[in-house]
């Protein structure tokens, strides 16, 4: 029932994995690199499959190529390819790629964690190491990459993937919010790491805060649970609250402003790994996810 199919020759395996890692990666350099071969030779891999394929993969010049319709068609699927080739190798040799990652402790508990199994379920041949990235720091040592907010004039940096943007808002659980209609007279929550979210958010939205006693929480995302407790009102990133928000377990009633920051990985100085591309992949892909923030009145 078959003698009809022809189907014709593949092109050669190492012809699509050189494709593929230039076109993740966006540098024949680059998955020159990762295959640990030379530049030269990536190219020629290249422009072989394109021959064999009959089109053009790549335009524009070299030091600036851009994938062509053709190009973007084949990429994902040869990428789902290689990645569970991988995962079935990683699993026969009982071995996996490690990636460290550091990241602030509030964005890891309140957003990262409990999507992960997304990532790991998908992404078998990865082994994720995560630590805590100290409030201030921008670098860690033995660490891949970090997750952390950075400010808009860093965002352009070289290994800088923003993946969310950055608003702050009040919020306060709805039994708080029924007892303070004025939701600024409630007991005003902080964070020892975030010492300055209050002014911030108070300069966006151009509020006026009277003087009071701020109770202040080690972290962000302790000051998060006193306030899905009803114990005050806290300036949250919309990131780490949105999930509260929308099941309406915190209410936001002056909505959310757009600070001058966004959510981003930043890959450590020639950090080059697979189970990395795939992690800023997801990661982006889960931030594009985030519902819109409600934005206050102007």
């Amino acid at each position: 029932m078959f003698e009809n199919l022809t189907l014709g020759p593949l092109p050669s395996l190492n012809a699509l994995r050189a494709f593929e890692a230039m076109a993740r990666t966006g540098r024949a350099t680059l998955a020159a690199e990762e295959l640990h071969v030379t530049h030269s030779a990536v190219s020629r891999q290249v422009k072989a499959l394109e021959a064999s394929l009959g089109v053009r993969l790549f335009t524009g010049p070299k030091h600036r190529l851009e994938l062509t319709e053709a190009g973007r068609e084949l990429l994902p699927h040869l990428t789902a390819a290689f990645d569970q080739i991988a995962g079935a190798v990683a699993r026969v040799r009982g071995g996996a790629e490690d990636l460290h990652l550091a990241v602030n402790a509030s964005v890891s508990v309140k957003w990262l964690i409990p999507r992960l199994s997304g990532f790991t379920e998908t992404h078998q041949a990865v082994r994720l190491h995560l630590a805590e990235l100290p409030s201030q720091a921008t670098s860690h040592r033995g660490a891949d990459a970090i997750v952390r907010i950075f400010p808009s004039s860093r965002l352009a940096e070289a290994g800088m993937t923003p993946f969310a943007p950055n608003h702050v808002g009040l919020v306060l659980s709805p039994s708080l919010a029924e007892r303070h209609p004025d939701p600024l007279t409630a007991p005003r929550l902080g964070a020892v790491t975030h010492p300055q979210g209050w002014a911030i958010w108070a300069a966006l939205a151009g509020v006026e805060l009277r003087p009071r006693t701020e109770h202040p929480y080690a972290h962000l995302h302790f000051a998060v649970d006193a306030a899905l407790a009803g114990l005050g009102a806290a300036i949250m990133p919309w990131l780490l609250v949105a999930d509260y928000v929308e099941a309406g377990r915190l209410v936001a009633p002056l909505g959310f402003r757009r600070a001058e920051s966004a959510f981003a990985l930043l890959a450590a100085p020639g950090a080059s790994k697979r189970g990395l591309d795939q992690f800023r992949a997801w990661l982006v892909a889960e931030g594009a996810k985030v519902p819109p923030a409600p934005l206050s009145a102007p």
